[in-house]
């Protein structure tokens, strides 16, 4: 009898753990979107001061202290969204889109450590202002890629620019010779608008990653050639002094999907 009792207590401990693992979550996530995409990421230091102004009331600039993003307060990052697809499989739009955005490492009025998207330019007038209210549609936009290879060895060009019509301009043309990526963790990131920091979005994402070059962690420089130009408009106190680039990562291939909360 003893042990009858024993295994009927068990069971109820059992059965109420699966209730609680089948109960809705306050915290359920929906998928807004996917996307398979192609990507080049800089990571720059831009004059402290200048940052700040474009920050939230409350928010703070989030610097890494040590590894391959020491030094980092501001994101350029390059974006060839080769397909766009909704939770039903579906194209989303056009179903593709180049674009342009800043993303700054910080911390919210909590404490936590985000990502906020400063602005951005895109190439696509129906995804402008975008999910984060501050993207610029790109009336002058170029994107290129190509790869060559000769005797066992591969070189990849890319040229970007993006220009809006209020004068804000970025641009990048690099040359490099092709590694061997990294594949990456699934990783889940929060992403704020700096002009709405009531608005976000959060990006579940898998990438391989390939670290062409990088001033902490000094990899083999494969890095062959290089410019980097970001003025005009909006982000002419961002880019007004000197900006310095500490890491060229080329981002062979990213699996993200957006989800919303």
């Amino acid at each position: 009898m003893t042990g009858m009792i024993r295994w009927q207590s068990l069971m109820g401990v059992v059965g109420a753990w699966v209730l609680v693992l089948l109960a809705p979550c306050s915290h359920a996530q929906t998928l807004q979107e996917d996307s398979t995409e192609i990507r080049f990421q800089l990571d720059l230091h831009v004059s402290d001061e200048a940052l700040k102004s474009y920050l939230p009331a409350g928010w703070t600039s989030s610097v890494a202290a040590q590894g391959p993003a020491k030094d980092c307060n501001l994101r350029a990052i390059f974006v060839d969204s080769v397909a766009i697809n909704g939770p039903d499989g579906k194209p989303v739009g056009s179903g593709s889109n180049r674009y342009v955005y800043l993303a700054a490492p910080v911390k919210d009025p909590s404490g936590a450590n985000v990502q906020l998207v400063i602005g951005g330019l895109i190439d696509d007038s129906a995804d402008a202002p975008g999910p984060f209210g501050n993207y610029l549609l790109a009336t002058t936009h170029k994107m290129k890629r190509s790869s060559s290879t000769e005797s066992g060895s591969t070189v990849d060009s890319q040229d970007w620019v993006f220009s809006a019509p209020s004068g804000e301009h970025l641009e990048m043309h690099v040359q490099f010779a092709r590694g061997v990526g990294n594949r990456g963790k699934m990783a889940q990131t929060k992403f704020y608008s700096a002009k709405d920091p009531t608005r976000y979005q959060i990006s579940q994402q898998q990438q391989v990653l390939d670290i062409l070059r990088n001033a902490t962690t000094n990899p083999p420089d494969r890095v062959k050639k290089f410019s980097f130009k970001a003025s005009g408009g909006t982000y002419s106190n961002l880019f007004g002094g000197p900006v310095k680039v500490l890491s060229w990562d080329n981002v062979l291939w990213i699996d993200r999907a957006v989800l919303l909360p």
